[in-house]
């Protein structure tokens, strides 16, 4: 299979007044075409920042450096900002965390979903405007003719949502990037949006970067799953890896912090203790080890390496050291 993205050692470093912050360190993942990769972790693990670092979203104090950011067989680090241009919103889609900021509110709809279309495909506004229809209803809009003409304020906030998710489809990106498309949104409407990306990866012949702090998002729509922390990839595999033999003490407590549906007897859902690193002083060990519960004396001046699972599973965790000692798997939150 063919990939589509490969990232290889991005780092990613905001310039402040109190110092550096090193917001992506090291970062290497790739993805296959047709295929959706989740992005999991906490605030601030670099999760969002890694994939503004690919589109070039970031503010002027940001330094992207990266071996390589091979997209579609072109490397987006040598790309000139004009050419980046070509490819944001045309190659590559992005639905934004919140639909009332990303959508400007004193622009219809309709506009704002017709200028990419007539920037990039270089259609006529009454192509542009049959085209916009096309796809809002292909995202569950009802009377699409009308709802062209309304401003966000008119549209609920599932309907903002479906209409962020058309803004980002409609010039047939290879790729699009959500950045917790679900985060404002209730529980039912939450669904309808996970579903209507599943159907539509599936009609349209789409790849799809998912990313979420909620690791239950991520089970039906994705096929693999990367878990950051501190700015890093600590545990990569398939979705049934991550769920079933998780491998890494924070993946083993994201899984512990959401509900079991299968569990007989509710109990009291398990809190990561602590706060994640400081990323203006980086720790020189695991990113983890002062939250973890089986920290070695190893881990706090040494990042383990990623550690072979299985095939395509991955863990950066001593304790997947073959020396370590055997710690009891019975409360690592397999599923």
């Amino acid at each position: 299979m063919a990939k589509l993205l490969e990232i290889n050692n991005l780092r990613t470093s905001f310039h402040t007044y109190l110092g550096d912050i090193k917001a992506v360190r090291g970062v290497s993942l790739y993805l296959y075409k047709g295929e959706a990769l989740g992005i999991v972790g906490e605030s601030g693990s670099g999760k969002s920042i890694t994939m503004m670092s690919i589109m070039r979203l970031l503010p002027e104090n940001a330094e992207i450096k990266a071996d390589s950011i091979k997209f579609n067989n072109k490397d987006l680090n040598k790309l000139s900002d004009r050419d980046m241009e070509n490819i944001r919103g045309n190659e590559i889609g992005m639905i934004f965390q919140d639909p009332m900021t990303s959508l400007n509110p004193v622009f219809k709809i309709g506009y704002q979903l017709a200028e990419p279309l007539i920037k990039h495909k270089h259609m006529s506004k009454k192509e542009a405007n049959k085209k916009v229809i096309e796809i809002l209803r292909l995202v569950g809009i009802p009377g699409a003719e009308k709802r062209i003409n309304q401003y966000p304020h008119e549209f609920s906030g599932g309907m903002r949502q479906r209409a962020l998710i058309a803004m980002a489809l409609v010039c047939n990106p290879k790729l699009l990037i959500a950045d917790e498309p679900t985060t404002a949104l209730d529980v039912t409407i939450q669904a309808q949006i996970l579903e209507l990306m599943k159907n539509l990866k599936s009609k349209i012949d789409m790849s799809i970067i998912l990313i979420t702090h909620d690791l239950g998002v991520v089970a039906d729509l994705c096929n693999r799953i990367n878990v950051m922390y501190g700015g890093m990839i600590i545990e990569s595999g398939s979705t049934r890896d991550i769920f079933y033999n998780p491998r890494h003490p924070y993946t083993w407590g994201l899984l512990k912090s959401i509900p079991n549906p299968k569990e007989k007897i509710k109990g009291k859902l398990t809190p990561i203790e602590g706060t994640p690193p400081d990323l203006l002083k980086p720790p020189t060990g695991c990113p983890f080890a002062p939250r973890c519960d089986y920290t070695m004396k190893i881990c706090l001046n040494n990042m383990p390496e990623a550690f072979k699972i299985d095939k395509g599973h991955f863990a950066s965790c001593w304790l997947n050291h073959k020396n370590a000692p055997n710690i009891e798997k019975t409360n690592a939150g397999g599923k």
